[in-house]
């Protein structure tokens, strides 16, 4: 889906936390007909980096998960990320900012004969944002293990504010998913996903300006927004040591947003010890009903939010996975691996345009992670 209209800093931060499961290209050879489980025991942890478009944002994360008792499984995340913007929005409206966001999170998972059922809370929290999220997800097996159908709903409660005022309102946020996994083959595997999202309240940015005819004025956004994205993934293994995989999403939404997603990746296990994974991701969108570069008049709804303009953008990343060795591994930890990864993102604008330059602009980022897991 199209970033978040939260600020640049917040857009920043909005990917995946911890990295997709890397993708083993025997895993589909070795497919065996059982009941539903729940996830292994395992400690995580996690430090990121980004930069790019004049916004830094570093910082560590914590995941633990155990399984309790009577199929129930309990996990618990911490997440923070410190965050320096001299974004073009910031340096072109306001000060450079340093800002510190935290975010913890819980869960529960109940198995039940060939379901899971999960529940969580999140909140997120940071000098002018507030979130607190609730979730509910049933993941059911059929057919002896080879469909599995998931359905999720999560409610956002958000806080907005401005820190230099008084300024105070809301957001509510339902999503709706429903997936479907499915084993074509002894090595042929596919997915595909539907999500809706409605948003209701302050949906734009507090420090953000549009413009008329150069001179600068608040933005004005519509109070609700409906949004809804469609997307599958293949994943074929050729042998024990290679997969490849590519995927496509449509995404569409009430403000005349449409994007489309398209990404390709490999995986392949250079020994037993080493596994390495490289992916290229190309997305590019058409611009809001209301989005405008430099308004010819005053309308009643007006934003300059380069999130909500006409864009694409490229990603090429690669990970690098050590498994450790048992015999390498502490008493109690039966498996344990590293990754580290980088992504490299381009930015490319088609109709928003740097003040200070009068050019389009563009820009590219750096994605730094490493990540380890031990499983108990």
């Amino acid at each position: 889906m199209p970033p978040s209209t939260r600020g640049e800093a917040v857009a920043a931060t909005e990917r995946q936390r911890w990295p997709r499961a890397l993708l083993l290209p025997a895993c589909l050879a070795a497919v065996t007909l059982s009941a539903a489980t729940l996830p292994e025991d395992r400690l995580e942890a996690l430090y990121h980096s980004y930069d790019g478009g004049g916004v830094k944002v570093t910082g560590p994360a914590l995941f633990a998960r155990k399984n309790i008792a009577w199929g129930l499984s309990a996990s618990a995340e911490y997440y923070v990320d410190t965050i320096s913007s001299a974004s073009i929005d910031v340096v072109t409206s306001a000060s450079p900012y340093d800002e510190e966001r935290t975010e913890y999170s819980v869960g529960f998972e109940w198995l039940y004969g060939d379901s899971v059922i999960g529940v969580g809370y999140t909140n997120s929290d940071e000098d002018d944002y507030t979130s607190d999220t609730y979730s509910l997800a049933v993941s059911q097996e059929m057919f002896s293990g080879m469909s599995t159908v998931t359905m999720a709903y999560s409610h956002g409660d958000d806080v907005v504010e401005r820190v230099d005022t008084d300024f105070r309102d809301r957001v509510d946020r339902d999503t709706f998913g429903v997936g479907l996994t499915q084993v074509l083959t002894p090595t042929m595997l596919a997915t595909v996903n539907y999500q809706a999202v409605l948003e209701e309240g302050f949906l734009n940015n507090p420090y953000r300006s549009a413009r008329i005819l150069g001179a600068q004025i608040p933005e004005r956004y519509p109070r609700t927004r409906t949004g809804q994205a469609l997307g599958f993934e293949l994943l074929k293994s050729w042998n024990r040591k290679t997969s490849i995989r590519g995927g496509y999403q449509y995404f569409t939404d009430t403000w005349e947003i449409q994007a489309n997603t398209a990404e390709i990746g490999a995986s392949y296990y250079i020994d037993d010890e080493w596994l390495i994974d490289l992916s290229y991701r190309y997305y590019t969108q058409d611009a809001a009903s209301f989005y405008s570069d430099n308004f010819d008049r005053e309308y009643n709804y007006m934003a300059r939010d380069k999130e909500l303009s006409s864009f694409n953008s490229q990603a090429i990343g690669g990970r690098l996975t050590w498994n450790m060795q048992r015999d390498n591994l502490p008493l109690g930890v039966h498996r344990a691996k590293l990754t580290m990864g980088y992504d490299y993102l381009m930015f490319s604008y088609d109709d928003f345009t740097d003040i200070r330059t009068g050019d389009l602009y563009d820009f590219n980022s750096h994605v730094f992670q490493i990540y380890f897991s031990a499983f108990y």
